[in-house]
């Protein structure tokens, strides 16, 4: 049986312009460094989390939303069970940083 250490990310739907996807995952789970290579908006669902972003931390909890400008690394930490989506352009990549 495989163990999950990574959230999941789940392409929702497209449009001509945007897509969505959501995030989901479990406390001490962890998105490790990436971008997108254009503009994303993350919308906060349920639980909460710690993305770090230019040295800071921001606590992500329901109800946040968040930008996230182009090519600008990050990583996510999840503290608890966790649920967000991500709208970003349909020509948008994520890209993880060192793989």
């Amino acid at each position: 049986m495989e163990t999950l250490d990574k959230p999941r990310l789940v392409p929702l739907t497209s449009g001509e312009t945007v897509k969505v996807f959501q995030v989901t995952g479990q406390a001490g789970m962890q998105m490790p460094l990436h971008y997108s290579t254009r503009e994303a908006v993350v919308i906060i669902q349920e639980g909460s989390a710690v993305l770090t972003m230019d040295e800071k931390e921001h606590v992500l909890q329901p109800g946040n939303v968040l930008v996230i400008p182009a090519r600008r690394n990050h990583c996510l930490y999840m503290t608890t069970g966790f649920q967000a989506l991500v709208l970003m352009p349909i020509d948008s990549n994520i890209e993880f940083v060192g793989q």
